[in-house]
This record gives structure tokens, sequence and C-alpha cells, in this order.
């Protein structure tokens, strides 16, 4: 089997011969240039204190973005599930205080217009990653749309999505490896280094890596973020939390201030090598 032919299955996505790099910018946040773009922020937004303590530390270490869930897809639906419209004030006060624009997860069609009015840009998970009506929600928003790709989604696949976001209308799209789910259970999931790599070079599009996601465990996310970063990536989305420990989800995943200052440190250092800032 060849590689796949993404000018046939998604011809908005894929480069044509010469075409440069597209940047995706949210005000002065440029997804696709020189700099390697850092998102910090934890995995639900829970309360005011914890999203401008979080949103502070983040700014501080060079993060460029806020990430933060306010609505939350769960496995069970008796675990935490977010705290929905609640949760888009709450990022809102924490973008005022911090300076950064914010990124944030959009479930459902119907609250695309709501969290679109809140947020700089609409986060696709990777369970909804073929959930055609939000897909195209997001596209027609107006929102830059970062696309997270599905679990057991395949790149083909994961490109056959990002074109229902600009068939929609959407033009900024970012795409972003968050692992797949393969038969070694050592980590949460097998991050897809090639997948960035490959992406990097048959569409014109940026591409980031979600090495939280990937690696489950708070001790694996800078070595996969390393990695990421010197394969190409333009960006990282990585969970931090002023208390891990009292997160209400993903707590084991999820850098402290500390951690995350040394994992900015390291990856620019990185960056620098590959004559890119972060």
């Amino acid at each position: 089997m060849g590689a796949p032919q993404p000018a046939k299955t998604a011809p908005l996505a894929s480069r044509k011969s010469g075409q440069p790099n597209t940047v995706v910018s949210i005000g002065d946040v440029r997804f696709g240039g020189r700099k390697v773009v850092l998102i910090g922020g934890p995995c639900a937004v829970e309360d005011n204190n914890q999203m401008t303590r979080t949103a502070a530390h983040v700014a501080a270490a060079g993060g460029s973005m806020l990430r933060g869930g306010a609505w939350k897809p769960r496995t069970s639906p008796y675990d935490f599930q977010g705290l929905g419209a609640a949760g888009l004030e709450i990022l809102a006060e924490a973008r005022k205080a911090s300076g950064l624009p914010v990124v944030t997860e959009v479930l459902d069609p119907r609250d695309v217009e709501l969290v679109a009015e809140a947020a700089d840009m609409l986060q696709i998970g990777s369970r909804n990653i073929q959930n055609f009506p939000l897909l195209r929600e997001a596209g027609a928003s107006g929102k830059p749309v970062l696309l997270k790709r599905g679990m057991m989604t395949t790149v083909t696949e994961w490109l056959s999505s990002a074109e229902y976001v600009l068939a929609s209308g959407g033009s900024d799209l970012v795409f972003c490896e968050r692992g797949i789910r393969t038969f070694e259970p050592t980590l949460r999931n097998t991050l897809d280094i090639g997948s960035v790599v490959f992406l990097k070079e048959i569409t014109h599009l940026p591409v980031i890596v979600d090495p939280t996601h990937a690696a489950g465990d708070a001790r694996y996310v800078t070595a996969l973020a390393l990695a990421a970063v010197a394969a190409g990536a333009d960006g990282l989305l990585v969970e931090t939390h002023f208390a891990p420990d009292q997160a209400f989800s993903d707590g084991a995943q999820s850098l402290s201030p500390e951690q995350f200052a040394a994992l900015a440190e390291s990856c620019r250092a990185v960056a620098r090598a590959l004559d890119r800032d972060l």
C-alpha cells in the first residue's frame, strides 16, 4: 500500500505545488510561523481561582495561549462533565487577567455559536473527530479550529474531517496529534510523531502536538514534547495545573507550574537548534 493521496481525498487541506505554509493567526499568536506556540492550562475549568492562577504561570513560562475545558467528554456519565457555560465565563476572566487568548472544546453543534462568542479558538476533541454536523458548524463559525486526531483515526480519516471544516467556510485550521490507541499499553496512547512529519509535507496547514494525552503520566510529557519540537511541530498543547493532585480530571498527567516552566525551557532550547523560537 502506498501513502495516502490527499489531493484527491482532501483537496482543500493538501499542499499545491509551490504553495507556502498557511499561518493561522489569533491576535499576536501565529501557528505555522517561526515560533513554536506553547498552549497550557488545565484539563477542566474548575473555578476562577484555579484558572487565574494557572493562566499566570502559563504566561510566566512563556506560554502563548490558555486551554481549559468548559465541557468535558468523559467515558463515564458519572465523572465530572465540566461547568458548561459558566466555565466560558471563567475562561473569559482568565484571558482578561493574563492577556492570553483561549482555546476550549465544543462538543455539541448547538453550542458552537455560544462557544465561538467566548473563545478565540474552537477545539474539536478526539471523540468528536467524525461528528460531521459539529465539524460543519465549527467551520462556519468564523473562528479558528483546532482539530485533534481521533484515538483510532487514520491520517486519511483525519484529513477528511479537516475537509468538512474547510468546505464549510473555515480557512484557519490547525491539526493536533495526540496519540492513537495501539496494542501497546505502556503509555496512555502511542504518539505518532510520523504523522507530524507527514502532514507538514502534504498539507499547508499548521500541525501541533498534545504530549499530555499521549503520555497519560506527567513523568513522560516533557520527553514527548521535546520529540515533537524536534520533528517540526508548530506548537504544543500541554495540560498544567497549579495543584495537579487536586485537579477534577487528568491530574496524573498534568504538570505543576515548575514542571511546565522546565518543559518550556527545554523545548525552547530544541527550537533554537532548529532556528525557531518558543
